[in-house]
């Protein structure tokens, strides 16, 4: 959880050798050499790097930066700097622990580097905020950032405001040009330009506003649920509950909703209009919160994406 590494993933021919060409009292003529043939291609993963003794708190980010060579670490009060070629040396580039612990306000919850520009990053916080930064303006680049929030009508707060609010993830688009952020209720699309207010708020979990005491209750309000976007930034996607995996338009209104169920492959296709009602819009429909879609991946250039359910991984692809 502290620990970082780095591994080499690739792909090995496994060959196994055939035609022995034994040589028994009865055979007469030369004797050849055994032939090896390639039997099957597996995958190999050997780690090559132990990034360590450079955080207090659990990671919760990992991100490699545009130039090839650094990439950012994030914990819950700290983000530092590396160099993929030095393993037992960081740089601290936010630092928001307060003199005294008691002061604590808030804490970071995600970082990504900028996919085009290696420059700038940015980092989310607990109190719904998303701060993007340019290590050339200092050493310490948690002050001068540009800032990403979204008032609340003080009419709607409630002991759950904060909890809600907090943000479990951001992401950018390959272009750069726009940012992702989930928090528990909802998915916002925001133009790196425009920090005022997201372009676009997509409710995920509208549904359950009222029932956030006993999201509370039962612990299930502190969720952290990825967020990706596509690999041309047209589409995004996160998780829901009873295993439902959510994908909008970005700039339309286009939804569409999978279920990472093996019962749904039992019935040889997925049942579109019982996801949806799963997913409870509008009405008293079962939800159920044990069966939860935390982690899902957009593969880079591909329609095809990568979804984590309890112990099983699946992968939808678009043909």
């Amino acid at each position: 959880d502290k620990t970082i590494k780095l591994w080499k993933v690739y792909e090995r021919s496994l060959k196994v050798v055939a035609d022995f060409n034994m040589m028994t009292d009865s055979m007469t003529g030369s004797l050849e050499r055994p032939k090896v043939d390639h039997q099957d291609t597996i995958v190999a993963a050997v780690p090559r790097r132990l990034y360590a003794n450079a955080h207090a708190y659990h990671i919760n980010s990992i991100s490699f930066n545009s130039d090839a060579e650094t990439f950012l670490s994030a914990d819950d009060l700290r983000i530092n700097l590396w160099n993929l070629d030095i393993s037992d040396q960081s740089f601290n580039i936010v630092d928001i622990k307060p003199a005294n612990m008691e002061e604590l306000t808030e804490v970071i919850t995600s970082a990504e580097f900028h996919p085009q520009q290696c420059n700038l990053f940015m980092y989310s916080s607990s109190k719904g905020t998303i701060k993007l930064a340019d290590m050339r303006e200092s050493a310490l680049c948690d002050q001068n950032t540009k800032v990403f929030e979204q008032t609340e009508d003080p009419s709607n707060r409630s002991f759950f405001s904060e909890i809600i609010s907090s943000i479990s993830d951001v992401k950018f688009s390959q272009d750069g040009r726009y940012i992702l952020s989930r928090d528990y209720l909802s998915l916002k699309i925001w133009d790196i330009n425009m920090e005022k207010k997201p372009l676009r708020t997509i409710n995920i979990h509208e549904h359950l506003r009222s029932k956030l005491c006993d999201l509370y209750e039962n612990d299930c309000i502190f969720d952290k649920f990825e967020c990706t976007f596509s690999g041309d930034g047209k589409e995004v996607m996160t998780g829901s509950y009873s295993n439902n995996i959510q994908i909008y338009g970005r700039d339309d209104n286009n939804e569409i909703s999978l279920q990472a169920d093996k019962s749904a492959f039992k019935l040889k296709k997925l049942e579109t209009s019982k996801s949806k009602t799963n997913r409870g819009s509008g009405n008293n429909s079962f939800v159920d919160f044990n069966k939860k879609i935390l982690h899902a991946s957009w593969h880079p250039h591909e329609s095809t994406i990568a979804v984590a359910a309890t112990n099983n991984l699946f992968i939808f692809t678009k043909v």
